[in-house]
């Protein structure tokens, strides 16, 4: 008879921060003073070791789409696990091509082929290197502000300098300036502006290049950066020169994607713009380790010679996506997102009429940002860093991005209801009252 062995996980909290502290690499970092301590989560709620109950409004970095451990993705993964959890993609299998074909049912345009990794990080370099076989050109340009992920590739196109550990970037990259209206880089003002920030792509490829581009990469909204969202005509006049050029468009969805902006599966069809590569990852499986390429055919054909992604199509993480797209169909979450996030936006703007330190308040559907300023709009790090504290006190769990760490990041998951976002309205609401600002 065959024994299984059980698992029992019994540290103390204070054990585990300190083998977090000795075993990991210190870029690992935790937020708050004292690191939160998760030991289980259940739809929109986490819990601490000691029981605490937290609601969550980041979800695990715009992560966990349909709640935490939603019992039909759950039990999708369970059911698969026990059936293959591994074959490669030397071996075709169902769950691989039948989430292949969700993709091309359900991305706009032309997409169609699609190529699976593990992470957003991996799915931003085949995009790149995809652009750069198609056109056989080397320069790629990217946004200010922007963040691509982790690898050397990846940091470079980031242009964010917290995040760009590498000493030398990759050669063809550049960076323009983003659509940041609050913070215009040309100290100028929309609509008046005449999307100036755009229409510099041009003067950039002429100056930067060789007058030629393979690719323009941009996150509809930028997430790290600081939920900056462009104007509805910003992506309508970029995407123009960059095709003027012959280069491709490659969406970064890693955030926006799933119906997380509202209204709509994806972030860009906000804008009405088709791009010619997209890229997912983060709440594609609702938490499950994925990433994904899709590409228009000729573009996804110029991909030939020998390339492998070990895990990518794996088939309990296609599982895990299939089920997360199930539910978010099913569910109809994209509407909930769309109205939940009129709600919460409301909500907000409510706020920033309240207490002064709140200048801006912007993002879509559930993917919401409030940039804290101190006097004539100086970014104010520290009282994000303040109300944080506080926040989890409450009992409330959000993040944090921008330039200067200074906006704070709500993002709960697509099926938040109406009680959950009122209470996290009047969590914020006291936090902000405690912090005095």
């Amino acid at each position: 008879m065959v024994q299984t062995r059980i698992y029992a996980y019994n540290m103390k909290k204070q054990e585990i921060i300190d083998k977090h502290r000795e075993f990991l690499f210190p870029v690992v970092a935790n937020y708050y003073d004292e690191p939160l301590v998760v030991d289980h989560a259940k739809g929109c709620h986490v819990y601490d070791v000691e029981g605490k109950e937290y609601l969550d409004f980041y979800g695990g970095i715009v992560t966990i789409s349909v709640g935490h451990c939603h019992p039909k993705v759950t039990g999708a993964v369970q059911t698969q696990s026990a059936k293959l959890q591994h074959i490669s993609t030397l071996y075709p299998n169902e769950p691989h091509v039948r989430l292949a074909e969700k993709l091309a049912q359900i991305t706009p345009g032309r997409l169609q082929k699609s190529f699976f990794t593990n992470s957003g990080t991996e799915a931003n370099e085949t995009a790149v290197l995809l652009a750069q076989l198609h056109t056989r050109c080397q320069d790629v340009i990217a946004l200010r502000h922007s963040y691509s992920g982790r690898s050397h590739l990846a940091m470079s196109l980031t242009a964010h300098a917290a995040w760009r550990l590498t000493l030398t970037p990759a050669p063809g990259v550049h960076h323009i300036p983003n659509a940041y209206c609050y913070r215009c880089p040309f100290g100028l003002t929309y609509p008046s502006c005449d999307l100036k920030c755009a229409r510099d792509l041009e003067e950039a490829i002429q100056t930067v290049t060789s007058g030629r581009l393979a690719a323009f990469i941009a996150e509809p909204i930028q997430g790290i950066g600081g939920l900056i969202t462009p104007p509805k005509e910003y992506f309508h006049e970029i995407v123009a020169i960059v095709r003027k050029y012959g280069g491709l468009f490659i969406c970064d969805e890693v955030q926006t994607g799933w119906g997380r902006t509202g209204g709509k599966m994806f972030g860009i069809e906000q804008w009405g713009v088709e791009p010619d590569i997209m890229t997912f990852a983060k709440g594609m499986a609702n938490g499950s380790p994925i990433g994904a390429t899709i590409a228009i055919p000729e573009v996804a054909d110029s991909m030939k010679g020998m390339s492998i992604s070990t895990f990518g199509g794996n088939p309990v993480t296609s599982v895990a996506a299939l089920a997360t797209i199930e539910v978010i169909e099913e569910e109809n979450l994209v509407e909930n997102a769309r109205v939940m996030g009129r709600r919460l936006r409301d909500g907000l703007e409510a706020l920033k009429q309240k207490y002064p330190v709140i200048g801006d308040v912007r993002g879509m559907g559930l993917m919401q940002g409030l940039e804290l300023v101190g006097e004539n709009k100086r970014p104010a790090p520290k009282a994000v860093k303040h109300l944080f504290e506080l926040t989890k006190t409450n009992g409330l769990l959000i993040g944090r991005g921008g330039l200067m760490g200074n906006v704070v990041r709500i993002t709960p998951p697509l099926n938040v209801t109406r009680d959950q976002v009122d209470q996290a309205l009047k969590m914020l609401d006291r936090s902000f009252g405690q912090t005095g600002m």
